[in-house]
């Protein structure tokens, strides 16, 4: 279901707390991993913080690690496998907030990353990130984004500013890395939904990446540090 961040009011958030498919917020580890981040004695603020560092840091972004099965984009995966990259890390935040009765749900942009490694660049085609995924969470009656994708020490590793967030205003990816580089470039919102949208997803990234069929070969390959490759010139 996609939803309307304008129409949203408190009275139509059920949605936003049911467990779902892929935002499973009623699997054991997602609950055992939210319970040990916060307490749901926390006001909504504090839980919703603690809960974005903890998946942003815990789990490492990994674009490589490119599994869109079914099981593969759940947020229970995430937590299995230790990292994830943007959709799943997004989907785990969503989850672990449900599971603290925060509502939450799940976004997505079309994105340019101008600072993209030339491995990852190879493997798209572009620097364009279609449906890249991000979190809403309602937070003292409203929505605020929060974008878990890039664990600490990547940004560190690669120049970028670790994107902050404290409960009260968006958190979204910044133009310029540490070094004044143009780095992300929101260029398109496709909006926001109770569940990831899998079959939508799939069908704009066959469309946009030609190469879309043999990515699962080019992430098996391993051995690839990502942290190391962001933000060198190509």
């Amino acid at each position: 279901m996609k939803a309307s961040a304008q129409t949203t009011n408190s009275n139509d958030l059920s949605s936003y707390l049911a467990p779902g498919r892929y935002v499973d917020s009623d699997h054991p580890a997602v609950i055992a991993f939210a319970r040990r981040v916060a307490d749901p004695s926390m006001t909504p603020r504090e839980i919703a913080v603690k809960l974005y560092y903890a998946v942003r840091d815990e789990f490492l972004y990994d674009p490589y690690y490119f599994d869109t099965t079914v099981e593969g984009l759940k947020a229970s995966h995430v937590i299995e496998a230790g990292r994830g990259f943007c959709v799943p890390k997004a989907a785990l935040l969503a989850a672990a907030a449900r599971a603290l009765g925060i509502p939450a749900r799940v976004g997505y942009a079309d994105v340019r990353n101008h600072l993209t490694s030339q491995r990852l660049y190879e493997m798209m085609g572009t620097d364009l990130f279609v449906f890249h995924g991000y979190t809403e969470l309602w937070v003292d009656g409203q929505w605020l984004k929060a974008t878990p994708a890039f664990n600490r020490s990547l940004c560190e590793k690669a120049g970028i500013h670790p994107l902050e967030f404290d409960g009260s205003a968006d958190s979204v990816f910044h133009e310029f890395d540490v070094s004044g580089r143009r780095h992300m470039e929101y260029v398109h919102d496709h909006g926001t939904y109770a569940d990831l949208p899998r079959d939508e997803l799939l069908a704009s990234w066959r469309v946009h990446y030609k190469t879309f069929a043999d990515w699962g070969q080019v992430a098996a390959d391993g051995g690839a540090d990502f942290a190391q490759e962001v933000g060198k010139p190509s």
